[in-house]
């Protein structure tokens, strides 16, 4: 009986480091699941609908201000991606 999930992880592990900073700090939508998910649960009743999109629009607002960052090592991880996925990244 093996690890759930081992094959997965040993394809992310077999690229090089300046590639998995990528996959790892660009997972954008898991991220933006968990805030909303933390702003939901720490306040379990809200009083109308309406309390809910605005704690959701707030959050939102507030996650897309610190989105103007530039993705760290970009330019060397593009260039392994280059090498790696020659023949997929010249049809893009």
């Amino acid at each position: 009986m093996g690890v759930i999930g081992w094959d997965n992880l040993m394809i992310f592990l077999g690229y090089p480091e300046s590639i998995r900073k990528v996959i790892y700090t660009t997972n954008s939508v898991e991220s933006v699941n968990s805030q909303l998910r933390k702003v939901t649960n720490n306040k379990r009743v809200f009083p109308n609908d309406n309390a809910v999109f605005k704690s959701l629009y707030l959050t939102i607002d507030y996650m897309t201000k610190k989105w103007t960052m530039p993705i760290p090592n970009w330019n060397e991880a593009m260039a392994h991606l280059m090498i790696k996925f020659e023949d997929r990244l010249n049809k893009i």
